[in-house]
């Protein structure tokens, strides 16, 4: 289903759209590993996969012309792996977040994309030849897809369009009603963190470099830890309660400041996309510094040993889940539900 703003000025004119679902797949003799119901394997780090998929194709391939302007909109798609997505040697802007645009629009040389984010960019190709979609993280690249640009021109030439930075009004109008909660008490504080069952780990401090899981590092260890071994949380830390004992309860309206701080000092720390279903939520600070470019967003990406402050805008009544959206993590017990009363 296609969805159009109200607002015709809402985007940038382009010379196309191109959705863009990036995933992995991991195959072991053969064959898709099996995701069982009651019995997750790999719930230490999730599952990474060892095929990259771009739209559901291994070899991706795609064909523009030269001068176009193409508006990308990239969701991650994948169990566990983040993405720092980027197409070298062209120029990238960055326009939107999960639920709508930026403030501001930027450019950028990459983004990285957690499981369930979602961004929209702006790709102009200046020039023909081939370029490639790539994943670059500190320990690998991939490629994933190719771009043929050819060497004619289309009628219409957006570019200048491309090149100037605009604010997009509509956004700072709607977001300037919420400024006045933005320095409130924080109103509830929810840790990540683990607990191991069965198997003993030494704690895994890890240092300001090594604040993400880029790949699978522990295989054989991850291949047989299941959800009956450990359990991912979140612990709300007024209460103590962990996960579905959690008891939040919001009315329409609620303007609501929640602080995530993912424990680094756990048995093993890991960065863990977290989603909130049927709200939005403003990033509004990050270790202490203030994010001067907002963008509505239901899924944030908290890495180890960050502390992440968002401003939840309640207007959906009825029971709503919160959980880490890699996959085995939600089912090794990572998730809560929070009431909403209309």
């Amino acid at each position: 289903m296609l969805v159009n703003s109200k607002y015709v000025d809402y985007y940038n004119t382009v010379n196309t759209e191109i959705p863009i679902i990036l995933d992995d797949i991991l195959i072991e003799n053969g064959d898709v590993a099996p995701f069982f119901d009651g019995d997750v394997t790999h719930s230490l780090m999730g599952r990474f996969g060892n095929i990259m998929l771009t739209n559901g194709d291994e070899n991706y391939n795609l064909e523009v012309k030269k001068g176009d302007v193409v508006r990308f909109y990239i969701t991650n798609a994948a169990n566990t792996r983040t993405y720092n997505f980027s197409i070298p040697n062209v120029q990238i802007k960055l326009i939107g977040g999960d639920i709508g645009s930026y403030e501001k629009e930027e450019f950028i040389d990459s983004i990285i994309i957690a499981p369930a984010e979602r961004y929209t960019i702006e790709v102009y190709f200046k020039n023909s030849g081939e370029f490639e979609m790539k994943n670059i993280n500190p320990m690998n690249s991939y490629v994933l897809g190719k771009i043929k640009v050819l060497n004619e021109n289309n009628d219409a030439d957006y570019s200048q369009d491309f090149l100037s930075l605009r604010e997009n009004k509509y956004i700072k109008e709607n977001i300037a009603n919420f400024k006045q909660y933005f320095d409130k008490d924080i109103d509830a504080q929810i840790d990540l963190s683990v607990e191991m069952m069965e198997i003993k780990m030494n704690s895994m401090t890890k240092s300001d470099e090594d604040k993400m899981e880029w790949e699978d590092t522990m295989n054989m260890m991850n291949t047989r830890i299941t959800n009956n071994s450990m359990k991912w949380v979140l612990i709300d830390k007024k209460s103590g309660k962990e996960n579905m004992d959690i008891e939040y309860k919001y009315k329409v309206g609620d303007k609501v400041k929640i602080r995530i701080f993912n424990n680094p000092n756990s048995a093993h720390p890991m960065q863990h996309p977290i989603h909130f279903h049927g709200q939005r939520f403003l990033i509004l600070e990050k270790d202490g510094e203030k994010n001067k470019n907002l963008v509505w967003k239901d899924t944030v990406l908290i890495p180890v040993g960050s502390n992440v402050d968002i401003l939840l805008d309640v207007t959906n009544s009825g029971e709503w889940m919160a959980h880490c959206h890699i996959a085995e993590h939600l089912q090794s017990g990572m998730m809560m539900s929070f009431k909403v009363e209309a």
